[in-house]
């Protein structure tokens, strides 16, 4: 059973930067695929970017040259570094990891003010 934390959300202004944080625990396996995902108010759950354990990156069109995603898989730890936010940034991001099965974390809230 893998369990995810994620860490770094919070507030900030338009045109701001946050680095979000997850680390995965309870797997002695390198993940194959960790990623984030984010859910706004009144809106369906959507990817922002994904990275297996090689390197291989994917990245939705929104987010493109704004968000950086990073590993580091010694650690089984996954890095969303958020650059030029905009308001319509604002969701809960929710850390996900591949392992034989799907595994989320619990979110955590990223609110961009205009």
């Amino acid at each position: 059973q893998v369990q995810l934390v994620e860490s770094g959300g919070g507030l900030v202004q338009a045109g701001g930067t946050l680095r979000l944080s997850c680390a995965a625990s309870g797997s002695t396996f390198t993940i194959n695929v960790m990623g984030w995902y984010r859910q706004a108010p009144g809106k369906q759950r959507e990817l922002v970017a994904t990275m297996t354990s090689g390197g291989t990156t994917n990245y939705a069109d929104f987010v493109k040259g704004r968000f950086t995603i990073s590993r580091d898989n010694a650690k089984n730890t996954v890095y969303l570094q958020m650059n030029s936010l905009k308001p319509e940034d604002t969701a809960v991001y929710y850390c996900t990891a591949i392992l034989y099965s799907l595994y989320w974390g619990q979110g955590t809230q990223v609110t961009v003010s205009s």
